[in-house]
């Protein structure tokens, strides 16, 4: 089995799979994601010239990343959105998008939402260096807050 996780721009043709598994993901649900809302949402991504990379072994698309330059306050980065199919999560291709994406940022100040009740992604980000700086109540969907998480790097780019 190949374990080589390589990453690279999404592509037009990687957006229905992608759409189909994250529709198909429990959390995802909770924030009403269907196949397509999920897939407008990457193609309108894509047709604006969004910064979104996707991570692939043996030739299957297993994880994605939606980088915001400026997405913070004008200011730092932001990562908009990040997935790992289910399958593969615990693999290191969350932390590779995240460090993948990371080194692009512009800003050495990166900032995320993650939801309260995902712990796991919280405990995951906390193991990179992302501290919890805030929380919004009912911000995406009511009755979720949003944790607003804070990391630091060394300098920009």
């Amino acid at each position: 089995m190949n374990d080589l996780v390589t990453i690279r721009p999404l592509a037009l043709a990687d957006v229905p799979d992608i759409a189909r598994w994250v529709a198909a993901t429990p959390l995802w649900q909770r924030y009403r994601a269907t196949e397509a809302s999920f897939a407008e949402r990457l193609t309108n991504g894509l047709a604006n010239g969004a910064t979104i990379f996707v991570a692939e072994r043996a030739s299957a698309v297993i994880g994605f990343v939606w980088l915001v330059a400026r997405g913070a306050f004008n200011r730092s980065a932001y990562i908009q959105l990040i997935g790992v199919r289910p399958e593969a999560r615990s693999g290191g291709v969350g932390r590779a998008l995240m460090e993948f994406a990371e080194a692009r940022a512009e800003s050495r100040d990166i900032f995320l939402l993650v939801s309260d009740f995902n712990t796991d992604a919280q405990k995951f980000y906390a193991r990179l260096g992302y501290k919890q700086v805030g929380k919004l109540d009912d911000y995406v969907v009511e009755g979720i807050a949003e944790l607003i998480f804070w990391k630091r790097g060394s300098s920009p780019h």
